[in-house]
């Protein structure tokens, strides 16, 4: 046998894959076909005047097949700093922003900068599964901070984890999986606290045009030598139905981006070239249509918290930008359930324990709901179906 790494080998295998294959050889009727919750991402495709604009693209812009900028485009940059500098009232350079190959590359970049073999990173529970692939993967020891019944992670808690070798905490917002919309006091008590060790802030916010809140969800922007601490994550698949184009962001300081450079440069060289031009389109022309899909998300998660909230034996422990947390009412674990769903109510959703460390008890009671590609309909049957499951 050929050798292999030994990090790599120890790393679990990709949760969403291992969910599909749940479905083979599994015939659904047609008066209850599949629901599936499993995934957070956009099934269908970006508006059509956003295709147009790609297509020309393809077809009229010869730049469009070449390689660019390892950074990004400088139209994208100055687009996103723009934004962000509006948005959290703060100053952001283009000089301060990456583009990535999605959100994902944005945070493994990010992390390869920060951190190496035997080094820690202290990441909420639950946590996002591909955080966790990728620390695994890099020999990063993950510190666990299990939040509260309220999902919010405790930056007290988190002070008592951090040790010489801590060189982040990692925090996503609003949460995959939890859906929980961290409260701008919170975050800034984990820049403080970042701030005062000298460790890194890395927050996720590729949920954060479906956050509930108006204004701005946090101040770290507006904050003086923002880009010594902060490094804030951003993603375009969401927003404009662009995850097949693979365009994500990074904001963080510039002598942090010629690191990322370099391990950009290795991985992909340049973004895709006709995702950053729809993305720039998308930034300028779509604000009052991405107001739309907010609505249509912030609807569903409404009708999600009444369905859930009146399903006997069940908990609702959070909700929002895609997904609900619950905590279900059954004897096995949340791992044997899941498959268990998929054959005796047609319910695809990934277990809890895709989202925590082995053995954690707060895995094994509950799991993830990804609710923003149901419709209320939908979301109503799947109430339904899950008020069948038998113990």
């Amino acid at each position: 046998m050929q050798p292999l790494n030994p990090a790599l080998a120890k790393t679990f295998a990709p949760p969403v894959m291992e969910a599909r294959r749940w479905l083979e050889g599994v015939v659904f009727p047609p008066d209850r076909p599949l629901i599936n919750v499993s995934q957070a991402a956009p099934v269908d495709p970006p508006p059509e005047a956003l295709r147009r604009v790609i297509a020309e693209a393809a077809l009229n812009r010869p730049e469009a097949h070449l390689y660019g900028p390892v950074l990004g485009n400088g139209d994208l940059r100055a687009a996103v700093a723009a934004q962000f500098s509006a948005a959290y009232g703060g100053a952001v350079a283009p000089a301060q922003v990456a583009i990535t190959q999605g959100c994902n590359q944005a945070f493994c970049a990010a992390l390869a900068t920060l951190a190496g073999a035997g080094d820690q990173v202290i990441v909420p529970t639950p946590w996002y599964f591909n955080h966790k692939m990728w620390l695994d993967m890099a020999g990063v020891q993950t510190l666990p901070l299990p939040c509260g019944p309220d999902m919010l992670p405790d930056p007290d808690q988190a002070r008592a984890l951090i040790t010489p070798r801590t060189r982040a905490i990692v925090l996503v917002t609003p949460n995959n999986p939890s859906g929980a919309e961290y409260p701008a006091g919170v975050v800034g008590r984990f820049f403080d606290l970042a701030q005062e060790y000298g460790i890194a802030l890395v927050v996720d916010e590729t949920y954060r045009d479906f956050d509930s809140r108006d204004g701005a969800p946090h101040d770290l922007l507006s904050r003086p030598d923002w880009d010594r601490t902060l490094i804030q994550l951003y993603s375009f698949s969401k927003a404009y139905r662009l995850t097949g184009h693979r365009v994500g962001a990074m904001v963080a300081g510039t002598e942090r981006l010629v690191q990322v450079e370099k391990f950009l440069d290795t991985v992909a060289i340049s973004p895709s070239q006709l995702g950053q031009i729809g993305a720039v389109w998308g930034m300028e022309h779509l604000q009052d249509w991405l107001a739309g899909e907010r609505a249509e998300v912030l609807a569903r998660r409404a009708a999600t918290r009444n369905a859930l909230t009146a399903l006997p034996g069940w908990r609702l422990k959070s909700a929002g930008a895609y997904f609900a947390w619950v905590e279900h009412p059954f004897a096995d674990s949340s791992a044997a359930l899941a498959r268990r769903m998929v054959a005796q109510i047609g319910v695809l959703a990934l277990p809890g324990t895709m989202f925590t460390p082995p053995g954690d008890p707060v895995g094994l009671r509950h799991l993830r709901l990804a609710f923003a590609n149901v419709d209320g309909a939908g979301i109503a049957e799947l109430a339904s179906r899950l008020a069948l499951l038998e113990a």
